[in-house]
Parts: structure tokens; C-alpha cells; sequence
């Protein structure tokens, strides 16, 4: 990506923000990966083990703008997954966080982003809430969701770390560890089984319901494996647009569906109201964890 209009601001040796296309993004450069993060939805935008391809995947035509939503990446869906409410994936994806802290050393770099409670949140979720995301670039990556409920009440909440993964071609590219049963939201949410491995041949948009802890996406164009940890879930949605979809986005190549995957970390309810409940007080963490073998 590294394509910044200019230099920010310098936190520290490894960590700078950049601007690219009036978005401030914080990049880390780091002896053991190189990663940037838009402060525009606390948006992972790249991660790159030294000497390998991105693991992450952004469109060639993601769109920076305010209101936006970045297309790829890892998009944060808070304080809900999906359209069970407006704006659909919640607003935290198109929210402007801030730094909290970063750290670095020799084995890599953190760094925390912010977003609390305002007028705007106010306005389409009437809750009191604190939430950070932990950004952690060495070897692997870890992004943990951490929202901490500030409320002198309980509320019910849902979401996704949305990952886009970067892959040579999405016909050969084989994913397992996903578990059997899913949720097909092309059969209007049809319960249904599959097998021990995913291969795509067209469009995919499965909530699994039994996912292991560990999901395995094969990318044999590219020689590796990536590895996908998450806890905090109770289900792994997967995602291609496939040729019509890709088609129909504006904001995504016509040829942009070859080569991306979405695999979800995601905390999943059909509605608000049977979301995960936070008492006053209490915080939760959703988390994805990314190595390449």
C-alpha cells in the first residue's frame, strides 16, 4: 500500500502516521513485520511478515472517505454484526478512533486504538460503552476487540473482526477447521452440513456454527498457510462475493473476488436483543490471531 501523502506525526522508531487520501493511518515498521492501521474504524490495512505477500487483503479501489466503510482489511462490526440494525455492521467501522498507547521492542510492536462514547454513537445506539483495540505486529499478528461497558446499566451487543485475507487465486485456495454445520445466508438462512474441507467454485456467505480453534487457509500459489486463531466467537462467517458481487460493488475490481477471502472472527446474533449481554462494569474481548506457515 505505502502510497502517503506525508508525514504526521513520528510516535516512535517503529510507528508513524501517515496520511493517505485525507485519512490519518498509523504504520508500523518493524524488523519482524510491516503493518499500517487507519485511525478511520481502527482499520487494519496490511500486515507483512519480512520476505512474504501481504497477508491482508485491501480493494485497489477502497474508498478513504469519512462516511465510508474501507473495503478489505479487517474492519471492526460493533457494537452489531450484520443488518440487524442501521448502519448495517454497526458504527465503529466508520467511527474516528485515536491512540491510546503503543509500545515496541525487539520481539515487535502494540499498538491501542480508542473509541468511546459521543453524540454520534448516542444517536443510533443509546449506550454508554468504552471500547480498545489492541493491535499487536511481530511474527503474527493479534487484533483483540476489548469494549467495556461504562453504562450504570446492562446492554447487549454483537460483532466481527471482518478479516479480508490475501490469496493467489481463490479456486485453489482450500480452508479448513471451519466445522460442518453453517447457516447459509444464500438459502435465507437454511441450516445446513458440509465437509471437513472448502474449496470455492462461486459465491459464499456461511455463518458457521461449530468452528476449532484453529482454521487453516491453504494458499498453495503462494507457497503458505495461514493460520487463523480466534476466541471470543461463538461462530466464523465466510465470505466471497464471487464475479456478480464483485461486479456490483463499486468499491471493489470486477476481478477483485479472485484474490480475497473473508474469514470472520465474529460474535454472532440474529438480533440485538439476542446479543451478548455486558453488566456495568464488565468488559469482553474478541480476538483474531494471524501467523503464515
Amino acid at each position: 500500500m505505502e502510497n502517503f501523502n506525508s508525514v504526521v506525526n513520528a510516535l516512535a522508531d517503529c510507528v508513524t502516521i501517515v496520511e493517505r487520501e485525507g485519512a490519518k493511518i498509523v504504520r508500523i515498521a518493524h524488523d519482524k513485520a510491516y503493518a499500517e492501521v487507519a485511525l478511520h474504524g481502527a482499520h487494519v490495512l496490511s500486515f507483512k511478515p519480512t520476505d512474504q505477500e501481504d497477508v491482508i487483503w485491501l480493494s485497489e479501489k477502497a474508498d478513504f472517505s469519512p462516511e465510508k466503510a474501507i473495503r478489505g482489511g479487517i474492519p471492526v462490526c460493533w457494537p452489531w454484526f450484520g443488518r440487524v440494525a442501521a448502519p448495517a455492521h454497526g458504527f465503529a467501522r466508520t467511527s474516528e478512533w485515536y491512540v491510546v498507547e503503543h509500545r515496541e521492542n525487539e520481539e515487535g510492536v502494540i499498538v491501542c486504538l480508542g473509541l468511546d462514547e459521543s453524540d454520534e454513537t448516542r444517536a443510533v445506539w443509546p449506550n454508554s460503552f468504552e471500547a480498545r483495540l489492541y493491535v499487536e505486529v511481530s511474527e503474527k499478528l493479534k487484533v483483540t476487540l476489548e469494549v467495556t461497558n461504562t453504562d450504570d446499566k446492562e446492554w447487549k451487543f454483537s460483532g466481527a473482526l471482518h478479516t479480508y485475507f490475501n490469496v493467489a487465486d481463490i479456486r485453489e485456495t482450500v480452508t479448513t477447521g471451519m466445522g460442518a454445520e453453517y447457516v447459509d445466508s444464500l438459502q435465507d438462512g437454511k441450516i445446513c452440513q458440509g465437509g471437513a474441507e472448502l474449496q470455492l467454485t462461486d459465491t459464499v456467505d456461511r455463518v458457521y456454527t461449530q468452528p476449532e480453534e484453529l482454521i487453516s487457509i491453504r494458499d498453495p500459489k503462494n507457497e503458505r498457510t495461514i493460520e487463523v486463531r480466534n476466541s471470543g466467537d461463538n461462530s466464523a462467517v465466510i465470505w466471497n462475493p464471487w464475479a456478480e458481487g464483485a461486479q456490483g460493488m463499486g468499491d471493489m475490481a470486477d476481478n477483485g473476488y479472485e484474490t480475497m477471502l473473508c474469514v470472520e472472527s465474529t460474535l454472532h446474533a440474529n438480533s440485538i436483543e439476542e446479543g451478548k449481554v455486558l453488566q456495568p462494569e464488565e468488559s469482553y474481548q474478541l480476538i483474531t490471531e494471524i501467523s503464515v506457515k
